[in-house]
């Protein structure tokens, strides 16, 4: 893999990331995720910490397996568009249903895996509300919320990937968890530094989008002179989530058009090193 070849792909997948029907689908699967995040930030307001922490995580894993499914759905419409075949939304809708539905399914331990440390969490704010003795436990123990909550980070991370590496196996070979399994591990053992680096890449557009519109939401935020309520405070959040989610699509596009440049890219390369 050369610099020349990402730039290849990069290009590639940047041209085909702003078809208008895409993008229209996208933005809805991003405003519906918007709309949970909302209702749920919503739902922490004035809630304890430990509820809150729940409130905050939870949307992320849900977006998590909807993004999941409608990746698969757009890697295979960008399968075709560099293919040059004719689109057709419905043909491949009726075509991918069974895979995007159970797809939705990976994204199931991890939620199982974040509630369980949130249960963790909820007996270590028990133990600090113990008379007396609370504040001792609060201090001896201050390590565990720490590996808890690095864990809720870790899991978030984990949901990236699976967004990036498994999205494009589901979307081109199906739901064999056997196969995938095999695939993801060859893959990661023989490159560890080139699946990083196109991860990255994928990644950077999105990151660089977020910062800024997280930024701007800040700034609207101090701006907000009637905002003293929760309702002014939540219909607040929904408007801006509106051109939040408009100006994120063409990102989210690239990236699962990056991630399956990237997945040809390197099955590609591994050919090349099995036949020499």
């Amino acid at each position: 893999m050369t610099l020349k070849d990402i730039q290849l792909i990069f290009n590639r997948a940047l041209f085909f990331s702003f078809c208008k029907k895409k993008l229209l689908l996208t933005f809805s699967v991003l405003a519906l995720c918007g709309i949970m995040a909302v209702f749920f930030r919503g739902l922490s307001i004035n809630a304890s910490h430990w509820v809150r922490m729940s409130l905050t995580f939870l949307p992320i894993f849900l977006a998590a397996g909807v993004l999941l499914s409608m990746g698969i759905f757009l890697i295979r419409i960008y399968h075709n568009e560099i293919k040059k075949k004719e689109v057709l939304y419905k043909e491949i809708f009726n075509k991918s249903w069974e895979i995007i539905i159970g797809a939705s399914y990976f994204s199931v331990p991890l939620i199982l895996v974040y509630l369980l440390l949130w249960m963790v969490m909820g007996i270590f704010v028990l133990l600090n509300e113990i008379p007396g003795v609370g504040d001792f436990f609060g201090v001896i123990l201050s390590f565990a919320p720490f590996l808890l909550n690095l864990g809720s980070l870790v899991l978030c991370l984990l949901s990236l990937c699976l967004l990036f590496f498994v999205t494009p196996l589901l979307a081109l070979k199906g739901l064999d968890r056997a196969q995938l399994s095999q695939i993801l591990i060859k893959r990661v053992k023989r490159d560890v530094f080139s699946n990083l680096l196109l991860a990255l890449v994928a990644i950077l557009p999105l990151i660089f989008l977020v910062g800024f519109l997280i930024l701007a939401a800040v700034l609207t935020g101090t701006l907000c002179y009637h905002c003293d309520t929760p309702t002014y405070t939540i219909l607040q959040w929904f408007f801006i989530m509106i051109p939040f989610t408009a100006i994120l699509a063409p990102a989210v596009i690239f990236f699962f058009n990056f991630a399956t440049e990237a997945h040809v890219l390197l099955q590609k390369e591994a050919r090349g090193e099995l036949l020499a």
